[in-house]
């Protein structure tokens, strides 16, 4: 961490993956935006084993803008480490998170710090208007829902991680030690004081999203298990119904052989073991698996990331 000492208002931090193409531009923008708002800010541009060659871009400007410090992981984190990396490296009072795709405008990190001005401990951006295709725009809402039923939380696809937050959100954040790590929902989490403004979203300019259907159920999947234990009550109920039915079908069974509707021996017996030994076998596992999803979540004590390289200057403004 690079934190004691800081006198930088602002620290945006920018998970780069798929994002060669747009990081000059990124930086400029970033850049004409922010020495408004404080001219000693840093961009912190965390290349999360990019395959496109993104570090050799991250290298020269860091080379020619002190205030731009590029963080090099040694494999693929995903997106939340890497923003986690970000954070742990970030020196300023504020840090604003937000993608290297350009669909988050560096224009409106000034309205969001304005917002925060106002005394929010936290300003999300609200992308009102998403400029995304059909099926992205439909897999953000699957994805929210599916995430909102099992978590027990309310999810709003128009909001992601764009935003400004003061330093106590992200002391906080960080201080969680949970292994898998969803940024929005342990911002919510922290319960600081959150304001929303809506922005601008842009079209993607190149390159397409690294979230595919596959990695959105997965990832939906594992931050139900990791922010909620709804999944395994959802298989301890199933377990249940599958009991209840076994004691229906033992109950239907037992009446047809005693009345002589069952003439093959053996038959009976052999469909109610399976019917109710199915039903409580699943019933144990969920029971179980509910202190097993415990243990197994705070075994672990894996760094959530790994830095290869970090490139900095120490020139000051």
């Amino acid at each position: 961490m690079n934190r004691q000492g800081a006198n930088s208002i602002l620290s945006i931090v920018v998970p780069v993956y798929r994002g060669k193409a747009q990081l000059h531009d990124l930086a400029s923008r970033v850049r004409n935006t922010v020495s408004e708002i404080d001219n000693d800010y840093e961009l912190i541009l965390v290349d999360d084993a990019c395959p496109e060659g993104s570090w050799e871009v991250i290298r020269h400007l860091t080379a020619s803008d002190p205030r731009i410090k590029g963080v090099r992981l040694s494999r693929n984190f995903g997106q939340h480490n890497a923003i986690t990396a970000g954070l742990e490296n970030a020196s300023g009072n504020w840090i604003v998170i937000m993608d290297c795709d350009l669909q988050d405008r560096p224009e409106e990190i000034s309205a969001l710090f304005k917002k925060a001005e106002e005394g929010f401990d936290l300003v999300r951006a609200r992308r009102k208007v998403r400029m995304d295709g059909f099926f992205k725009r439909l897999s953000s809402i699957l994805f929210n829902r599916i995430f909102s039923y099992l978590t027990n939380t309310k999810k709003n696809h128009e909001i992601a991680n764009f935003g400004v937050y003061s330093r106590a959100v992200i002391d906080s954040v960080l201080a969680m030690g949970d292994r898998i790590r969803f940024t929005p929902s342990l911002i919510e989490w922290t319960g600081f004081r959150e304001a929303q403004i809506e922005v601008q979203h842009d079209q993607r300019s190149q390159g397409q999203s690294g979230y595919t259907w596959t990695k959105l159920i997965s990832l939906a999947l594992d931050n139900a298990v990791a922010f909620s234990l709804k999944p395994l009550h959802l298989t301890l109920r199933l377990g249940f119904i599958i009991a209840f039915i076994a004691f229906l079908m033992t109950a239907f069974y037992a009446y047809q052989r005693i009345y002589g509707h069952i003439e093959i021996p053996g038959y009976a017996s052999i469909i109610i073991s399976i019917w109710l030994l199915s039903g409580i076998i699943v019933s144990v596992l969920g029971i179980v698996g509910l202190y097993v999803g415990y243990t197994f979540m705070n075994s672990k004590n894996r760094p959530h990331y790994i830095i290869a390289e970090i490139l900095e200057k120490h020139e000051s403004f």
